[in-house]
């Protein structure tokens, strides 16, 4: 029996016993997770699902957190009196070994879902905080607190030309994250390259991910998928 499963963005067939890495899972080494987006399942009968399989799953066990190889890529900016730099780059993975695939039954197996690393990030930057007790702070402490950087001149109503960058290349961005880039108007690399500091103190309380674009160099990897359209 094999199936195709979804996760991180991406589609794998599997079946019993494979060992493959996807992006990070939030879970431990030895720990047993369930896949539930299930496109196809496949033996004696194939079922193919609308989008999804009812019921249907791929169990895993996790073998470890890895990170995959090194990508080198080269940036150099035109006109920018001849700025160039080389950066790499290791993708973090969750290294996988297939151990069932269900037809059936999946929501009463007992074993937790699979969630990606980002996703839980996610979760826990939406999740409301408990308010903290009320206490005096100075005024110039207030005035801080309430900066949020400044909103992007660049953002737009929609792609230019009808038709948007595909913003998930920049390391970290995924289908979800796409959208949310896209709810708030950022629908091409250079938009995201042109950022200063201010606005990415902005962007990062719209995306509800404190740090992740200069944690992830946004920019730089705009900057290179932004110089290689031109």
């Amino acid at each position: 029996m094999f199936a195709v499963m979804k996760t991180g963005g991406k589609q794998y067939k599997v079946q019993s016993g494979d060992v493959l890495r996807v992006e990070k899972l939030a879970a431990d080494a030895g720990e047993t997770v369930q896949f539930n987006d299930i496109l196809m399942v496949g033996g004696e009968t194939v079922t193919v699902g609308a989008p999804f399989v009812a019921g249907a799953a791929v169990q895993a066990e996790v073998v470890d957190q890895v990170k995959g190889d090194k990508v080198i890529h080269f940036v150099k900016r035109r006109r920018k009196h001849s700025s160039q730099r080389t950066k790499g780059h290791r993708q973090q993975l969750t290294l996988l070994k297939i151990t069932s695939i269900l037809a059936e039954g999946a929501d009463k197996s007992g074993v937790k879902a699979a969630v990606g690393a980002g996703s839980v990030a996610v979760a826990a930057a939406a999740a409301p905080k408990a308010a903290p007790k009320k206490a005096k702070a100075a005024p110039a402490a207030e005035a801080a607190a309430e900066v949020e950087g400044t909103k992007p001149a660049n953002l737009l109503t929609e792609a230019r030309g009808g038709k948007a960058d595909d913003l998930k290349k920049i390391s970290g961005v995924g289908p979800k994250l796409e959208g949310l880039l896209h709810e708030n108007g950022v629908f091409h690399f250079d938009q995201i390259a042109a950022w200063t500091a201010s606005e990415i103190s902005y962007m990062d309380d719209k995306l509800s991910f404190k740090g992740r674009i200069e944690r992830d160099n946004w920019i730089e990897q705009a900057k290179t998928f932004a110089a290689e359209q031109e």
